[in-house]
C-alpha cells in the first residue's frame, strides 16, 4: 500500500507538495482524529508556514442537491459564514438519477424538517448576534485565539467530511438504484428471449407431429 500511494504522489502536478495522508479517516469518521487534523493546520498557519488552508469536499442539502465546492477555513474572516471560493453543482442527469433513486427508496426529496430546523438556527444566531453582550477574558487575546482556533477549524473540517459521508451515502443509494433497474431489465429481456425460443420450439413440434399425421393419412 506504501508503495501504492508512493506511485501515485509521483503522478500528481508538478509543484504540488504531499505532506500528509491520512486515508479511511472517512470510513469511521472519528472527531478526534479530525481535531489533530485541524490543530496541525491550525499550527502551520499560526507560525505562517502556510497562507491559507482551503477544504474541497461534497456539500450535501439532500439527495437532488449535492455540489463539490472549495472552501477557505483560513484565514476567518467571519465567524459562522462560509467561505465558498469554488462550487460545481451536480449535473441535471446525475440530479434526475438521484430523485429517482430517492422516490424508489421512500425518501422526501426536500426534507422539510430540516430546513425548519437550519431556518430556526440561523433566527437564533441572529438573535444572539445582536445582543449587547460584554465578555470579560482572563486570559490574554492571543491565548483564546490560540485555543479556540484549532477549535473552529477542527467543527469546520467534521462538518465538511459530515457532508462528504452523507453525499457518498447518497450516490451509492443512486448507484444500487441504478444496478437494480438495470438488473430488472435484463431479467425481463432475458425472460422475454427465453418464452420466445421456448414458443418457437414448441410451434416447432406441433408442425412436425402435425406434417407427420397428414403424411400418414
Amino acid at each position: 500500500m506504501a508503495g501504492l500511494r508512493a506511485g501515485i504522489r509521483e503522478q500528481r502536478a508538478a509543484g504540488i507538495e504531499v505532506t500528509g495522508d491520512h486515508p479511511g479517516m472517512l470510513e469511521k469518521l472519528d472527531f478526534a482524529e479530525v481535531r489533530n487534523l485541524a490543530d496541525d493546520l491550525a499550527n502551520r498557519y499560526m507560525m505562517e508556514e502556510v497562507d491559507a488552508v482551503y477544504m474541497v469536499y461534497n456539500e450535501f442539502k439532500s439527495v437532488i442537491q449535492q455540489r463539490i465546492v472549495v472552501e477557505r477555513i483560513l484565514p476567518i474572516t467571519e465567524i459562522g459564514k462560509h467561505a465558498i471560493t469554488a462550487a460545481e453543482e451536480m449535473a441535471k442527469e446525475a440530479r434526475e438519477q438521484a430523485a429517482q433513486a430517492a422516490i424508489s427508496a421512500g425518501l422526501s426529496l426536500y426534507p422539510m424538517e430540516a430546513e425548519a430546523a437550519q431556518k430556526q438556527f440561523e433566527e437564533e444566531r441572529e438573535r444572539f448576534g445582536t445582543q449587547s453582550v460584554d465578555f470579560t477574558y482572563e486570559e490574554s487575546a492571543g491565548d483564546v485565539l490560540r485555543f479556540l482556533m484549532p477549535q473552529y477549524v477542527a467543527s469546520q473540517m467534521y462538518h465538511a467530511m459530515c457532508d462528504s459521508v452523507a453525499a457518498e451515502h447518497a450516490a451509492r443509494m443512486t448507484a444500487m438504484d441504478a444496478a437494480t433497474n438495470n438488473a430488472s431489465e435484463m431479467i425481463d429481456s432475458l425472460t422475454l428471449t427465453m418464452n420466445r425460443v421456448r414458443q418457437a420450439a414448441i410451434t416447432k413440434e406441433i408442425i412436425e407431429i402435425v406434417s407427420g399425421a397428414a403424411a400418414i393419412g
